[in-house]
Formats: C-alpha cells, sequence, structure tokens
C-alpha cells in the first residue's frame, strides 16, 4: 500500500490535518492494508469539521472504492461500496423508478460517511435516519473482515451513526424506495416570522420540507424565511450546462454582516408574495450547493465554522432565544436551514431525536466560535444536541448527557478497537470514547 503526506481539511476548512493518507482501489487491497494498519477512513470530506480528521496519523481515503455490486430489481436491495456518492446512486436509479429513502444536503456524501453519521433529509418526518435504511454493512476490523446486520445487536447501533470506530466500512447493502420519477414538483412561500415556520411545518402534507432562514432579521421578522415543500413525480430531465465553480478563496468583505443582509433580503424576494410552484430534477432540491463547485471558497481562507442542533419541540423558546443571539451577533452568513424532524435514529450516536434542527454557518473569523460555543451551551440546557458532522468548536463538557446512549456506544467501539487506533480528531477532542482502553 503506498502511503502519501498530505495536509487536508473538512469541508468547513476551519480545521486541517497532516498525515499519511492511502487510496485502496479494491476491496481486498483494503483488507490487507487494514490487517497490517488499522486506521480511520474518510470519503469526500463533506463533513464540516474534524470528524474525518486524524492529525498526526494515518488515514484511508476510500474514494475509489465507488462501484455498485449488485441490484435486485425487484426488491430495491442495492450492495454498493462505501465510497460511492449518494447523489451518484440516486441519479443512476431514479430514472428506474428507485431512489435512497434519505438523501442529505450534498450529494457528494459518501456512502460510509451517511452511515458513519447516519444523515438525515429533507423527509426525517417520514422516512427516518438514513441507516434504518441500510440492511448489511461489512466492516474491516484489523485482521477480520465482518458482515454486521440491524441483528448484530450492539455492533449494529455502534456502527450507525457510530463515527466509524467500529471498523472501516467497506460496503453496504441498502434498501432503496420506490419512486415515480427524477423530477420533484417544487413549492415555494415566503414565512414571515418563527411562529409562522412552526405552524406551516405542522400544517405540512409533503414528504419533503425545508425551511431557509434569514439568520440575520431581528425584531417582528424574526424566523422568517422560505418553506420548500416537494414531491417526487415523473418528467422530462432537462440537463444543465453544467456547474458553477467558485474558482478562489473569496474576500473578507463578501460575508460581511451589510453584505450578508443585503443578500438576504433579495433571496427572501425571489419568492413572489403569491409563492410559486416549479418542476425541477430531484438533484436541484436535494442538493442545492452542489451546483456550485467549492463554494466552501466564499467564506475565504479561514473557512467556516457551522453549528447545528436539534432541541425538543417543547422547547422552541431556545430557538427563538438562539435565533435572537444569532441576528444580534451580525457574525450568520446566509446559509441557515430550520427543519422539523421526526423521531427516527438508527445508532447510539445518531443525531436526530424529535423536534426542531436549527444549522447556520458562520465564516470563522472573531466572535463566531465564542458564539457557536454559547448556542451549544443552551442545546445542552434545553435537553438537545448538536450534530458532529457539522461541529468543530465544541468541548467535551459541552456535549455530555448530550446523548443518552454514549456509554453503551463507548463500550461497544472500546471492544472492537481496543488500540483506539480508529479515533479521529473530533472523538479525541470531544472524549466521546473516555480515556485509555
Amino acid at each position: 500500500m503506498v502511503w502519501n503526506k498530505l495536509t487536508y481539511t473538512g469541508w468547513g476548512r476551519a480545521r486541517s490535518a497532516s498525515g499519511e493518507v492511502a487510496r485502496p482501489e479494491r476491496q481486498s487491497t483494503l483488507a490487507r492494508a487494514v490487517a497490517e494498519t488499522l486506521a480511520p477512513a474518510f470519503g469526500m470530506r463533506r463533513s464540516y469539521g474534524d470528524v474525518a480528521l486524524n492529525d498526526g496519523g494515518k488515514a484511508y481515503d476510500i474514494t475509489r472504492l465507488d462501484r455498485v455490486l449488485s441490484f435486485d430489481a425487484e426488491t430495491g436491495i442495492v450492495e454498493v461500496e462505501a465510497g460511492m456518492p449518494i447523489g451518484d446512486l440516486g441519479r443512476a436509479y431514479a430514472s428506474k423508478g428507485w431512489i435512497p429513502p434519505v438523501m442529505p444536503g450534498t450529494g457528494f456524501a459518501t456512502v460510509g460517511g451517511c452511515i458513519a453519521n447516519d444523515v438525515h433529509g429533507k423527509n426525517h418526518h417520514v422516512k427516518g435516519s438514513f441507516g434504518q435504511h441500510v440492511t448489511e454493512i461489512t466492516l474491516v476490523q484489523s485482521t477480520k473482515t465482518r458482515v454486521i446486520t440491524p441483528r448484530s445487536g450492539k455492533l449494529w447501533k455502534a456502527t450507525v451513526g457510530g463515527l466509524g470506530q467500529t471498523g472501516v466500512i467497506a460496503k453496504a447493502k441498502i434498501q432503496l424506495m420506490p419512486c415515480k420519477g427524477d423530477m420533484m414538483v417544487l413549492t415555494e412561500r415566503r414565512i414571515s416570522d418563527l411562529d409562522d415556520f412552526l405552524m406551516a411545518f405542522d400544517e405540512s402534507k409533503t414528504d419533503y420540507t425545508v425551511g431557509w432562514i434569514d439568520a440575520t432579521a431581528t425584531g417582528k421578522h424574526l424566523g422568517r424565511g422560505i418553506l420548500e415543500e416537494g414531491e417526487i413525480t415523473s418528467g422530462i430531465n432537462k440537463k444543465g450546462d453544467g456547474a458553477l465553480e467558485v474558482p478562489f478563496n473569496a474576500p473578507g468583505w463578501a460575508l460581511s454582516g451589510p453584505v450578508v443582509r443585503v443578500f438576504n433580503e433579495l433571496y427572501f424576494r425571489r419568492v413572489p408574495t403569491r409563492g410559486r410552484t416549479s418542476v425541477k430534477p430531484i438533484t436541484d432540491p436535494f442538493f442545492p450547493l452542489d451546483a456550485i463547485h467549492n463554494w466552501n471558497r466564499l467564506y475565504g481562507k479561514r473557512g467556516f465554522n457551522q453549528f447545528q442542533c436539534v432541541v425538543p419541540p417543547e422547547r422552541v423558546d431556545v430557538l427563538r432565544k438562539m435565533l435572537e443571539k444569532i441576528g444580534a451577533s451580525h457574525l450568520a452568513s446566509p446559509l441557515a436551514v430550520l427543519k422539523k424532524m421526526g423521531p427516527g435514529r438508527g445508532g447510539y450516536m445518531s443525531f436526530p431525536m424529535e423536534g426542531y434542527t436549527l444549522a447556520v454557518d458562520f465564516p470563522n473569523r472573531e466572535g463566531s466560535q465564542e458564539l457557536i460555543s454559547e448556542l451549544t451551551d443552551m442545546a445542552q440546557d434545553a435537553g438537545g444536541r448538536i450534530y458532529f458532522a457539522k461541529d468543530g468548536v465544541a468541548e467535551a463538557a459541552q456535549v455530555a448527557g448530550m446523548y443518552p446512549d454514549q456509554g453503551l456506544w463507548a463500550e461497544t467501539v472500546n471492544e472492537a478497537d481496543p488500540s483506539h487506533a480508529l479515533e479521529t480528531d473530533l472523538v479525541r477532542r470531544l472524549n466521546l470514547r473516555g480515556k485509555g482502553a
């Protein structure tokens, strides 16, 4: 196995790691390499912080393991290698009447990453989390390869949403769901404030529902935004001319407070007062930012951090206080999302829980990390939790108690990996597995 010294980052680029990285191209190569050197694996590194980083250590880049291994057209079960981007899987089968039941906000997330972070989508209130639709996982654990299923008990629950700590995820079987085609009917409408947003979520009858929220709004406009509701349909997919790209790091003033406020005002008003309905290829509403390659460069060389939490439905008061604090800070970027979540989750450390999830990007500038830390404390006090796939700021004490099953998870992963060889920077930073073997 060839190892190359690399410096790499998460998507937010606020944290980086340096170490030796290997890129196996075959399952047999991966198995031999892991038998010699057990190390964590990463895919496209679309998680924002340091959950995929291993500074000073070795890591496996599994993006070349991206093949479809089998597909049963009668049952809809597909087996893929862990490096397969979820968007490629969706595009390959939607026109054939099948689609992954859960799609995260980017199509560049790999299947292995979707399992390790137990990602959720715009239809979580209907279909739950990604791991709930996985039927089989092949793990490479040091000198052995192990196939696990939901009947594997603790090991399964420690693997789904388990941040890659039970072994290197090599391949998986996923139960796809039937769909009408590869188009989506998308309805957009303005929402005047947070109360209207919460009411709109409660009244929505569509499978795919998400809100863009103006995180700079204050006063009577606090929580205003645009609600998107979608349903998959059939139609003719007119392919675009190709994606745009951000060719260089944007200057610091590009996301200054005044610029963001003007942008958000224009973005809010792009949807007519009466709302609008359109038919789009499913990739447009599923992965809106994928059409702009390297959009993270808009935050400049210092990158950005995202805060994402979920709070119980009865604690919308905390959600309101968070938005007030964010609006007063003048630190938020235009990228802010509000969703209503159901109870579905696949593993011990899976992020989803019933309630409301808020996600806001902050340029990595003075005051932003302190703000994120305050918001994290608020989520903890409210009985909520933060999403490890997005975090690069929290401290161990702040996440204590957020995940009630953390003890069971730590016991299981420490048994699967007693040498702690699979730990990543985030797992160490938050001391998720505890000290020692």
